[in-house]
């Protein structure tokens, strides 16, 4: 970990160098800036690791002196302090040098659509739409819908929308998989509780650089966007439908007032999704052998349970349970995502552990 820290050390210090240097390179500047921005936290704690090491030898060298009784004293009671103040900043340091995903600080595009149970998924679905919502209005960040197709019973067989804001995907990538509820539906005359579910995609957003799709890959089409009840609201064909051959992936929207508005959400839309698509590619190959705790993000996989009748909301990766249902289903899912967040932290420290082994 010390090597580690003094290399990190040594490119800081040589890009405040390269700092002075770069002129009037305004783009090579923001560069420089921003990866000893990046680093700037670590070095802080590795510099005050190594003086409180260099603390801890000097208070140890005075107690085996026993020279001055009260020097040994005060000794002691610097080593009493400095043990947890150095096992927390080596804690907190082996949490920096775990990499980052890249995406974290990305804002994100969220799926969700109605799975099994007909009308009352499309309602769960419009539910956790809302909650969603309501979590990042606490967040401070803005919501956009981007597509929708929603029923008469205010439900949604699917909705899409944008969540822009700091930080957002570190934040909502561990909600992609099924979600499942539990209760009696309103239109259930013999009160039975059902079981449906709702699937929900998490994808950060890419910008154009990151995702390049060649037009020859994919077929444009327009057509009149549609209201509810099939009333036609433009007059115009405004309404687009992106397919991705290669992938057979097919986008719409139809929200925007504007054909391009329209292209430039849906082509959104397609690059995150096949960014998503080789971002898994990706993980797959680097986690062969090893699964991480917290669920691999497989939509098949039934992430969380919304049971009504026991007022009971349970993560089933991390077997983590709110009995404040209603607080949930409002945004108040903190408790999970900061959990999820802590054990993911853990298993990635734990296999970088695992390849410092290794070599």
């Amino acid at each position: 970990m010390l090597d580690k820290l003094k290399g990190i050390e040594q490119r800081y210090e040589q890009l405040g160098h390269e700092l002075l240097e770069v002129g009037s390179n305004y783009q090579r500047a923001g560069e420089i800036n921003k990866e000893r921005v990046d680093l700037e936290q670590i070095v802080a704690r590795a510099r005050e690791y190594r003086q409180a090491m260099k603390s801890l030898e000097e208070a140890r060298a005075i107690i085996e002196s026993g020279e001055d009784p009260e020097l040994v004293a005060l000794a002691q009671a610097d080593v009493a302090e400095l043990g947890p103040k150095i096992e927390a900043l080596e804690k907190e340091i082996k949490g920096l040098l775990v990499p980052k995903d890249p995406r974290d600080e990305k804002n994100v595009i969220v799926e969700i659509r109605a799975g099994a149970g007909g009308d009352e998924a499309a309602i769960f679905a419009a539910d956790l739409f809302r909650m969603y919502t309501r979590y990042a209005e606490s967040q401070r960040w803005k919501t956009e819908i981007l597509s929708e197709n929603a029923i008469g019973v205010g439900g949604y067989k699917e909705v899409i929308f944008e969540i822009r804001g700091k930080g957002a995907y570190s934040k909502l990538k561990y909600e992609s998989g099924v979600h499942r509820v539990q209760r009696v539906p309103a239109t259930e005359a013999q009160g039975r509780i059902h079981t449906s579910t709702a699937t929900v995609v998490v994808l950060a957003e890419v910008d154009d650089v990151e995702i390049d799709i060649p037009d020859s890959d994919i077929e444009i089409e327009v057509y009149r966007s549609s209201g509810a009840g099939g009333q036609n609201v433009q007059k115009n064909s405004t309404a687009v439908r992106i397919y991705h051959k290669p992938t057979g992936m097919i986008v719409t929207c139809q929200d925007e007032r504007s054909q391009l508005q329209n292209k430039l959400r849906a082509l959104s839309i397609l690059r995150a999704r096949l960014y998503e698509i080789e971002e898994a590619k990706r993980r797959a190959e680097l986690e062969a052998d090893r699964r991480s705790q917290v669920g691999t993000g497989e939509r098949s996989e039934k992430i969380r349970t919304y049971n009504y009748p026991q007022n009971r909301v349970t993560d089933h990766r991390i077997g983590v349970s709110s009995y404040n249902l209603p607080a949930v289903m409002d945004g108040a899912i903190d408790q999970f995502i900061e959990e999820l967040s802590t054990r993911d932290e853990a298993d990635r420290l734990a296999a970088a552990g695992a390849d410092e082994d290794d070599e």
